[in-house]
């Protein structure tokens, strides 16, 4: 790193990192740093669920393609430079530390005209779109932060609009309600750009498909019955099914990737012609695509499913896939998993609970490392709650988890509790965590 500069450090620096939502600070950066986003091409892609997912199948597709492709995601993993890549390859630390020398100088410029330095996200954006300028992209996929309206990612003009399944998440900075969020994702489309969406509700539909007449755009949709689920191989590993008639595979096992996977198919056949995308390259992209800690198995003997879920929807879906896991592998349909579970205080935790209290035969709860957590002797008392409540989330009726017998351990760290569940659960027991995407590389320490 250059004369001992920190990119990493600065960018997090916390005097900044609060989010703050608008476009004025990253206009006037990206003008200071000569706009390097005027030179390269965009697929944008916004929603509540699914759209890191998305990201990773469209940009699969089209390095399958031929095309150099980067990639913009947040949050990371295990590596802060895992969000922003190229051809899959993460952005190096030299790498990183000469865009982030560039932004920082054009940042202080920001600040004195502005009165305001700009935030992590906006540092952040920069840095990745000097970065792939750079590295000479023929496309980036960038995926918005935080709604779409006024996130920073939004200062691009893109040659495809992309819009996940859209649900209640962010409440207190996008809205109450479906519509109003609705309204902030599809603030992403512009004038005459082709739009893609799976089918909303109507709530959701409704806002997309007037922004879009409004724009004079072009939206195309699918139906996630329109995907016929052909089942897990877990031997291999995949996840086969059918799109209109086609048929492919997946090694993200979800079984809500099957949405994910249709919402790429389609944007790449939105845009085949202008970008040369035939269906080979769809299919292997689809095939190749790999995102972690999304419905993933990461270990055996036990059992071991680490999934980031996070909202009431991706506990729904998470629970399906669990029904769908159990069967594959001939596990009996009565037989209880354990959770290790971390939360921030902020989400609806209760309703991120209730769709797995049916399946849980013990809770290990702790504090994610992040100012916004919720503690985990907090969570512990609601998961209590909920069970002597008795009720399910998922079809209203009785829940047959019994709350005397359903462990609940509070335990210090993320990996203290996937620890702890090993230990207590045996080379027999299914073990998955979820709640939050901050824990995971400590969930991955402990294993």
């Amino acid at each position: 790193m250059a004369d001992g500069f920190d990119p990493i450090a600065y960018i997090n620096e916390p005097r900044w990192s609060h989010s703050s939502l608008g476009l004025e600070r990253i206009a006037l950066l990206v003008d200071k740093l000569g706009h390097p986003e005027r030179d390269l091409r965009f697929i944008h892609v916004a929603g509540t669920n699914g759209k890191g997912s998305t990201c990773a199948y469209i940009s699969s597709i089209l390095e399958h393609a031929g095309y150099r492709c980067g990639l913009f995601t947040s949050p990371y993993i295990e590596r802060f430079e895992e969000r922003i890549r190229v051809n899959g390859v993460d952005i190096s630390l030299e790498e990183l530390s000469r865009a982030t020398l560039e932004v920082k100088a054009a940042a202080c410029i920001v600040e004195r005209e502005l009165g305001e330095h700009p935030t992590e996200f906006e540092l952040m954006c920069a840095v990745a779109l000097l970065h792939f300028k750079a590295a000479a992209c023929d496309v980036v996929v960038m995926e918005v932060g935080l709604g779409g309206r006024l996130d920073s990612t939004n200062v691009i003009e893109p040659d495809l609009c992309v819009i996940s399944r859209i649900g209640l998440d962010h409440t207190s900075i996008l809205g109450d309600t479906i519509e109003k969020i609705a309204a902030e994702k599809a603030g992403i489309i512009k004038s005459g750009v082709p739009v893609v969406s799976c089918v909303q509700v109507p709530e959701a539909m409704d806002v997309i498909v007037r922004k879009c007449a409004e724009m004079g755009c072009t939206l195309a949709t699918f139906d996630m019955d329109e995907t016929v689920d052909a089942g897990l191989d877990m031997d291999k590993g995949i996840r086969r099914f059918l799109f209109r008639d086609m048929d492919y595979e997946t090694a993200l096992l979800g079984s809500y990737q099957m949405m994910n996977a249709a919402c790429a198919i389609v944007s790449a056949r939105a845009i085949s012609q202008s970008y040369r995308i035939d269906e080979r390259a769809i299919y292997e992209g689809i095939r190749d695509a790999r995102w972690p800690a999304r419905f993933e198995i990461a270990h055996m003997r036990p059992l071991v499913v680490i999934d980031g879920a996070h909202n009431p929807y991706g506990a729904n879906m998470l629970a399906r896939s669990l029904a769908d896991l159990s069967s594959a592998i001939g596990h009996d349909s009565d037989a209880r998993i354990a959770f290790v579970v971390g939360v921030l205080a902020d989400k609806d935790y209760e309703q991120i609970i209730m769709p797995v209290a049916d399946l849980a035969s013990s809770f290990y709860t702790y504090t994610p490392p992040n100012p916004r957590a919720l503690s985990a002797s907090d969570l512990a008392s609601c998961i209590r709650d909920i069970l002597d409540r008795g009720k399910s989330f998922q079809a209203g009726h009785q829940c047959r988890c019994d709350e005397d017998s359903t462990k609940i351990v509070a335990c210090d760290s993320a990996e203290q509790a996937m620890k702890t569940a090993l230990k207590e659960e045996g080379p027999e027991g299914i073990i998955v965590a979820f709640g939050t995407l901050y824990s995971i590389s400590e969930i991955r320490s402990a294993l």
